[in-house]
């Protein structure tokens, strides 16, 4: 059996990739899974375009995983019984297609193909789903109210989880009759696309699709936290990705002040951070939008038993396949890299590096530090007009910064957080 996984948060998107989708085997067959308000779940399959099958079942406890783990599987099971040789499974706005794989890997009792994770969206609405600081469930995406993603967080993930990318006029679009393709916002969508998604293959009404380009342990290594992937091709655009590294500790303190100059105005900033005040963990930064967090993600390869057993990073080389690459024989793989995509007239490579070096540990606080006394350990307080808390955990030291884009003053400042 093969399958084909469909993520988006615009049903015309959404029913426009798995119209086509099911047209590339013979035997096909198009589900598509809703899930209502009151946890009421609508399942439609069709084949060749016709509707053959419709379904309502109500959840007890209706949430997305669970219409994944008790419809959406189940109906992929049913469906391969009954001699299908492809299932193209139109899921739910805002169900990652990383958990419903997860799903149908470990639910389906028959060995199953994943031949593509596609996501589907209008690009003329990407720069706005970006920067939108609503929650998926306050933008009416999704009938959970404890859903707090926005719709740039969901699309960044999904970005790093699928293989193609199918562009198609939302609804939108379609109910305002705004003919939008080779319009300037969707060839502006189409550009920022190529910086957020270089992997991705992009395919429009009048492009070929490749079939077969899934790859499991490829999208794992794309959304590890700290992981930066960058475009090859850097040519001048209306965006760019600056890439940036350091290989001595930061300051806390100056990473705290630097933070919010590096952040304003971008679309995405993601990397791993070797922070002083916590040197063997490896702390994920990332930035969507108005969002910016960071995250503990474990220890360094370089501090970890293997490593102090003299193997270096080659006992973790599956599971990182950066630490095996960046390994450094002084400092293995603990370092800064720091990737920032934006507008190109909003970033200055010039500056962020400037700001990132001078983060950097001086060679007498690198001196203190060899003593036993990390720089840069004291509590500091919060500046008057940062609102959010200061937290700490396991010495790692990081104050909440706001974030405005200064082209977006009707945008909400940033909030920042550590998540655990």
């Amino acid at each position: 059996m093969h399958l084909t996984v469909v993520s988006s948060l615009d049903s015309q998107c959404r029913e426009a990739a798995t119209t086509r989708l099911g047209r590339t085997h013979e035997n096909s067959v198009v589900v598509l899974h809703d899930l209502l308000d009151g946890s009421l779940v609508l399942r439609r399959v069709y084949r060749g375009g016709q509707l053959f099958e419709r379904e309502t079942t109500v959840l007890e406890h209706g949430c997305l995983s669970c219409t994944v783990r008790l419809d959406v599987v189940p109906t992929a099971e049913r469906l391969a019984a009954c001699g299908f040789d492809h299932v193209v499974l139109g899921l739910p706005p805002g169900v990652a297609a990383g958990m419903a794989v997860a799903e149908l890997r470990r639910g389906l009792s028959r060995p199953a193909e994943i031949d593509n994770a596609v996501l589907a969206i209008d690009p003329a609405d990407l720069d706005d789903h970006i920067w939108d600081r609503h929650t998926l469930y306050e933008s009416g995406f999704t009938s959970m109210p404890q859903d707090e993603r926005t719709s740039g967080e969901f699309l960044i993930g999904e970005f790093g989880q699928v293989d193609t990318v199918m562009v198609h006029p939302g609804l939108g679009a379609v109910l305002t009759g705004d003919p939008r393709e080779g319009a300037e916002p969707w060839l502006l969508g189409l550009e920022l696309l190529g910086q957020l998604a270089p992997h991705a293959h992009a395919v429009g009404a009048a492009d070929e699709f490749r079939p077969g380009c899934f790859d499991d342990a490829e999208a794992a290594a794309r959304n590890r936290p700290g992981v930066v992937r960058v475009p090859l091709n850097q040519a001048p655009g209306p965006f760019r990705t600056v890439l940036h590294r350091t290989g001595r500790p930061l300051h806390p303190g100056r990473f705290r002040d630097a933070l919010p100059q590096l952040a304003i105005g971008t679309h995405w900033l993601r990397g791993r951070l070797w922070i002083a005040s916590a040197p063997t963990r490896r702390i994920a930064v990332q930035g969507i939008g108005p969002r910016v967090w960071l995250e503990s993600t474990g220890n360094w390869v370089a501090d970890s038993a293997e490593a102090g057993l003299g193997k270096g990073p080659a006992g973790k080389a599956g599971s990182d396949v950066d630490a095996f690459l960046d390994w450094h024989p002084h400092h293995g793989d603990r370092g800064t890299v720091l990737a920032v995509t934006g507008r190109s007239e909003d970033i200055d490579p010039a500056e962020i590096r400037e700001l990132l070096d001078g983060c950097q540990l001086t060679e007498a606080e690198t001196g203190l530090r060899r003593l036993g006394r990390p720089p840069g350990t004291q509590r500091r307080p919060l500046s008057r007009n940062t609102q959010q808390k200061e937290k700490y955990h396991e010495g790692q030291e990081f104050a909440a910064c706001p974030q405005e884009d200064p082209r977006r003053a009707d945008r909400a400042p940033a909030r920042a957080y550590l998540r655990h």
